[in-house]
């Protein structure tokens, strides 16, 4: 077995992802968070290299749906020792996938604040969630399920079934939740509910199942596609895809 390992520096991650596929090798391993794995599956798709995506990033919620709370060490070993091939269903959205969850709505303006803190820039970081705070509540989203009746939400989570807690990875559809807090007092008791219990139980909070979802705005949608910043169109369509890419995963009984 022969490995190539790269290190790309910040700004080079897409063009070293881009040729590492294009080598054509028969496994591609990630050693990052979330937003490079969904880079990856994006670049390998359904036919080519298979991905097995280990936890190196803040968040690590791909990694831990498919090997458990590991170390990379060891779920890299558990992988290559006794690794199946499978496929790994996902979201389609205006043609990005993701794996994990899509944040559609005023909520995902906080991640540019969540970046401006992790570079150290406090200042910077208040400023954006003071932004992101003005502007909640000004461009509720619009959304259809599955061609049900329309209704309108703050924002609109759409979750894979690997990284539902309320679904079964097999199970071919999305999670989809629509929150509707009312106010600044409503926002804080839903993070309390997601601190201490299932954010689910929120009154503000709608949950169900979809194969596909349209969802519209008065103007451009602001979007976190597993952790990162997405600017989507006015107009969207969200649909379950069965297959995003293929995945090195343990037996089910050992994650």
């Amino acid at each position: 077995m022969t490995a190539r390992v790269r290190t790309p520096q910040p700004g080079q991650l897409i063009d070293q992802l881009k040729a590492a596929v294009d080598a054509g090798p028969d496994l591609l391993i990630t050693l990052a968070g979330d937003g490079t794995v969904r880079a990856a599956a994006e670049l390998c798709g359904p036919d080519g290299p298979m991905l097995a995506p280990l936890p190196g990033g803040t968040m690590n919620m791909m990694p831990h749906a498919v090997y458990g709370q590991r170390s990379w060490q060891d779920a890299l070993r558990v992988a290559l020792e006794d690794g199946r091939e499978r496929d790994l269903g996902g979201g389609c959205i205006d043609g990005h996938r993701f794996l994990c969850a899509a944040i559609l709505g005023s909520p995902a303006r906080l991640a540019s604040a969540r970046e401006a803190a992790r570079s150290g820039n406090l200042i910077e970081a208040f400023g954006k969630v003071r932004y992101a705070v003005q502007r909640a509540f000004t461009g509720r989203l619009r959304y259809q399920l599955d061609g049900h009746g329309r209704s309108k939400a703050e924002a609109l989570v759409l979750m894979c079934p690997i990284a539902s807690k309320v679904m079964h990875a097999e199970d071919p559809a999305l999670e989809a939740a629509a929150l509707n807090p009312s106010g600044a007092g409503e926002i804080l008791r839903l993070g309390l509910n997601a601190l201490v219990r299932d954010w689910r139980v929120d009154p503000s909070v709608e949950d169900q199942f979809c194969r596909r979802a349209h969802v519209w705005a008065a103007q451009g949608i602001p979007a976190l596609l597993d952790g990162e910043i997405v600017r989507l169109p006015s107009v969207v369509d969200v649909r379950y895809d069965p297959k995003v890419c293929r995945v090195l995963t343990p037996p089910k009984d050992e994650r």
